[in-house]
């Protein structure tokens, strides 16, 4: 028994005697039962500092990637704001030189065509030959 969720997988169907995960509320039994409960023992020595120590190997062990180290980069420079202006008015300035420049090709090209459609018009024979 499966049936089909929204991104095309199957998932099983709920079993009918299966009991849910939903919280059991007025359970008293079991409230007074783990009001009651002590923990007696006790940790092993340096418990703690041997966690640590895994924890640490582990860090050591993981291979950092791209985009995490890319995205810890780019919060690190941006938490300063004067940083972060700087890098943008460059940008800025940047794309609006890009702009600019694009945009005088494009009219350089355009002024072209129509001084070429300007002769043509007047001077058939004065056009320009392909």
């Amino acid at each position: 028994m499966s049936t089909q969720n929204l991104n095309g997988r199957r998932k099983p169907a709920a079993l009918p005697n299966m009991k849910t995960n939903k919280p059991i509320e007025k359970d008293e039994r079991l409230h007074s039962a783990l009001r009651q409960w002590k923990v007696d023992t006790t940790l092993p020595p340096r418990f703690q500092e041997q966690v640590w120590k895994r924890i640490g190997r582990e860090e050591a062990h993981a291979q950092p990637s791209f985009w995490p180290s890319i995205l810890r980069w780019i919060e690190s420079t941006f938490s300063r704001p004067a940083l972060a202006f700087s890098y943008v008015a460059v940008l800025l300035m940047i794309g609006l030189t890009t702009g600019f420049v694009r945009a005088q090709d494009k009219s350089a090209n355009a002024e072209a065509h129509w001084r070429a459609a300007y002769v043509a018009s007047v001077d058939p024979y004065q056009a320009p030959r392909n």
